[in-house]
């Protein structure tokens, strides 16, 4: 979503572009996401207010406003389903949270409410409300938007020498690069960009990956607003619809995890009645400090630019990143830019979290080895997959690969790739 928003507004400004990608349009992270669109990321600004003070803060949580504004420019008069809709983030046992999130937005001058009563199946101790933000439907929306767009699909870029850009079909030379790759690990880069060498960027410390799961509920409870936890490891709630979509059950990639059978049980007992007609789950990158990585790929990379670590929230930040490097593209100031630059301070606690796994996993004596950075490889059985718990890439049964930053097939001697606990 994002490459695509900023081919478009590119193509607006009227300069010359095209978008390369290596399978379908928005056949990857983008079609699996709960398409909420809103500036409410979980409590995210009591603790940008703590670690960056009120003013950035506020420069983040303007961004994703202006972000939701822009989507509902652009869904009129397209047929994606759009509607504006309430967002909550509720609490179970932790209404101090609630207040201090309250606190902060009001510091930062965004007026949102603490509300007593939700309209879900749990007990919760209230949820911070912002008002009029919305909900749609992506793939409609792409579908819409990539109509006149210079796009070649299933053109996977297998190399960049110089300023060129190597696929299967051809060559294309270019001036300025954007990566929307979910993860900018998946593909090689050249020494014109002096990217060559893995640590570069440093991404595989800044992200690591986490999967959560959906699943699509009929004859359950609507719900009119957009609900969210607190807690990371717990449930969202909205509607599509005649359907309830349930989310819930994430962990770290490579880790345990509630996964769909979680979900199955909240769905026994809180919708007796409902029926489990759709599922499926997401992958998401996540940041040092809450915050999306846009802008210049690293300090030593001026024609380069990055749209990475959405923390969840890809389709807000899908725009912002769009309208962020666009106007670093066209050489001009955006006041949004320093704040999200991804070459922005590495000192957060996430950080040696990140390191520390990655450390473990490359010394476990394991047959299984991401081809990567060579960290050994989980069995997830909920979804047949071998998962890296390193930096998230995913593989089949058969070691094709499903989710980056590796791109290449597993490799292990002594043993075929099918699944089994190792």
């Amino acid at each position: 979503m994002a490459g695509i928003l900023c081919a478009r507004f590119l193509q607006e400004a009227g300069v010359d572009y095209v978008v390369l990608e290596g399978d379908t349009v928005c056949s990857g992270v983008t079609g699996n996401t709960t398409a909420k669109i809103t500036s409410q990321h979980g409590l995210l600004y009591q603790r940008l207010h703590k670690s960056i003070g009120a003013e950035r803060a506020g420069i983040v949580l303007e961004a994703n406003q202006r972000a939701v504004e822009r989507y509902a420019e652009l869904c009129q008069g397209i047929g994606c389903d759009f509607e504006r809709k309430d967002s909550y983030v509720y609490s179970l046992e932790n209404r101090d949270k609630l207040e201090k999130e309250m606190q902060a937005l009001g510091e930062i001058g965004f007026p949102a409410e603490l509300t007593e009563t939700v309209e879900l199946p749990l007990s919760t101790v209230g949820a911070v409300r912002f008002r009029d933000q919305a909900q749609f439907h992506p793939l409609k929306f792409a579908g819409q938007i990539v109509s006149g767009l210079n796009v070649y699909e299933r053109s996977f870029v297998k190399e960049l020498r110089g300023n060129t850009a190597v696929t299967d079909s051809g060559k294309i030379t270019f001036r300025k690069l954007v990566m929307a790759v979910h993860f900018p690990f998946g593909m090689p880069l050249s020494s014109s960009f002096r990217l060559r060498g893995r640590l570069r960027g440093l991404y595989f410390l800044k992200m690591y990956q986490h999967r959560s799961y959906v699943m699509a509920l009929k004859d359950a409870s609507l719900v009119k607003g957009m609900y969210v936890d607190e807690s990371r490891t717990g449930m969202s709630f909205r509607s599509y619809g005649n359907l309830l979509l349930l989310g819930g059950g994430g962990h770290r990639t490579g880790k345990r995890g509630g996964g769909w059978h979680e979900l199955r049980r909240s769905a026994e007992n809180f919708y007796p009645g409902a029926a489990e007609v759709r599922r499926w789950a997401a992958q998401d990158c996540m940041t040092l400090d809450g915050i999306p990585y846009i802008g210049r790929y690293s300090r030593r990379t001026p024609d380069c630019y990055v749209a990475t670590g959405f923390n969840k929230w890809g389709m807000t930040s899908s725009m912002v990143a769009a309208m962020i490097l666009t106007d670093l593209v066209l050489e001009k100031e955006n006041p949004c830019a320093e704040v999200f630059r991804p070459s922005r301070s590495l000192l957060r606690s996430q950080l040696l979290v990140n390191a520390g796994e990655a450390v473990v996993n490359m010394l476990s004596p394991v047959k299984k080895r991401c081809p990567h950075m060579g960290c050994a490889l989980r069995w997830n059985a909920e979804e047949r997959s071998w998962d890296c718990p390193c930096h998230g890439s995913r593989f089949d049964g058969e070691g094709h690969p499903l989710d980056n930053p590796s791109n290449n097939n597993i490799r292990s001697k002594g043993s075929d790739a099918k699944g089994g606990k190792r």
